[in-house]
């Protein structure tokens, strides 16, 4: 059977995994903007103190976030190689990562929510932020929880039910929204402080739901842990969750601190542009949901395909991957260029901001093909440990070629806001083309150990 059929015949159970971790990763911008619209019902400070809140908020997620990355990585590989005790000593381990993690960024945020007025915001969104951001801290403890727990179940190909959780806790959170923002059914109105009530409450619910679910079934019960066992630790497992989640946190810090830093660029240029980028970049978010949950699904089906020493689906699982991510955001790519000023008049009425975010979205029409292919390609190397050369390809991609390209496309070259986002789009191409290079590599001329040690 040829590579491009092979890849085909993989493709089916990929998109199995990938449409509900799609779905879920979409739930949860959902929950972000049913936040946004209910409490800009409250006015504009608690709007800017929810956006400066979540600005901040977004870094210690990410670390977190990164250091359960592993998680999806090893149990699909010890289930791929029919090692279901070995499935529940990761499932524990990441439970007891998850809980350090949050617990000690929740301390963290705490301290610091005491400090926000040295961050230079106006006082009034800095008395606003405050009790806020204190709350949304706490639910980093409940919301790791569930990624790990999430993770587990998706590399034991169960992606349905946490998908379904998530989802749903997306419409409870915007009931928990309407009684505790705007004080109904008996509840004090409690504007932004209420939003965040909210969101605590929904993550709990939903990780107190998740565990209720596994512990019904009879093939994870086993792989439960009891509290006491989160503390009988083993280094070397711990070691290995680390060494590949460090890099990995690297990576999500290094593109994230890019885009971070574009906007601020954006900020310099003023006001339209600021507005511009960012309904441009929403709606590339939005897009870029669907091969960020195919990326998840590659690296699990990559992960799973090495426990059970298949090393002949590797490139197919990839590469068919990265060829059905090309498809996709290629179709959205020209839904921007064909439709691109009807969909930023969903935004604003400002003609100004319209007509700067419709010229940016026809950069984010190539932009997009080459986002989607980096992420799946990141994907896919991760499911064969292979995270040290990938960060340092991500270090250069965004910090040597974006955000310089960026500064002298947008300042130097005058190209304003259009030259800062073909600076993106350049080093995101860079990294696309170095991942797939990477991922050929890995899959044809290495055996996954070695890769693994690379």
């Amino acid at each position: 059977m040829s590579v491009f059929k092979q890849s085909l015949a993989e493709l089916r159970p990929t998109l199995a995994l990938a449409l509900p971790i799609t779905v879920g990763q979409v739930s949860q911008i959902l929950m972000g903007l049913t936040d946004s619209a209910m409490v800009g019902h409250v006015g504009k400070v608690p709007l800017a103190a929810a956006a400066f809140a979540g600005s901040v908020f977004g870094l210690f997620f990410i670390v977190g976030t990164g250091l359960l990355v592993p998680v999806s990585v090893l149990v699909a590989r010890a289930h791929g190689a029919g090692r279901p005790d070995e499935c529940g000593q990761w499932l524990r381990h990441g439970l007891a990562v998850a809980l350090a993690v949050g617990v000690f960024e929740a301390l963290v945020t705490s301290v610091l929510a005491t400090q926000l007025r040295r961050l230079g915001q106006p006082a009034e969104v800095v008395a606003a932020v405050n009790p806020f951001f204190v709350i949304i801290g706490v639910s980093l403890v409940p919301t790791f929880l569930f990624q790990v727990l999430r993770q587990t179940s998706e590399a034991l190909g169960r992606p349905w039910q946490p998908m379904t959780i998530l989802f749903s806790s997306v419409g409870l959170n915007a009931l928990l929204n309407w009684v505790f923002i705007f004080g109904h059914l008996g509840a004090p109105a409690l504007g932004l402080t209420g939003s965040g009530c909210s969101t605590l409450l929904a993550r709990v619910s939903s990780v107190i739901v998740l565990w209720i679910w596994l512990r019904r079934q009879p093939d994870f019960r086993p792989l439960l842990p009891r509290p006491g066992d989160l503390l009988a630790l083993s280094r070397a497992h711990l070691r290995e969750m680390f060494r590949i989640g460090l890099p990995v946190t690297g990576q999500l810090l290094f593109e994230v601190g890019a885009f971070s830093t574009a906007a601020l660029m954006m900020g310099w240029l003023g006001t339209v542009s600021l507005a511009a980028h960012q309904i441009a970049l929403s709606c590339a978010a939005f897009t870029f949901m669907f091969p960020l949950g195919l990326s998840m699904a590659v690296g699990i089906r990559m992960s799973q395909a090495v426990g059970r020493k298949q090393r002949e689906a590797l490139r197919p699982i990839g590469f068919g991957a990265l060829g059905l991510s090309t498809a996709v955001m290629g179709t959205f790519a020209l839904v921007f260029v064909l439709a691109g000023g009807w969909v930023v008049r969903g935004f604003t009425a400002d003609p100004d901001v319209a007509a700067l975010a419709a010229r940016l979205l026809l950069v984010a029409a190539i932009f997009q093909i080459f986002d989607g292919g980096q992420v799946v390609g990141v994907g896919a190397l991760r499911g064969l440990t292979d995270v040290r050369i990938p960060t340092f390809i991500t270090f250069i991609a965004y910090w040597l070629v974006a955000l310089p390209g960026a500064y002298l496309l947008g300042f130097k070259a005058q190209l304003g806001a259009i030259g800062i986002w073909v600076g993106l789009a350049a080093g995101l191409a860079c990294a696309a083309v170095l991942l797939a290079a990477r991922l050929a590599r890995a899959t044809a001329h290495r055996p996954p150990a070695a890769a693994a040690a690379v």
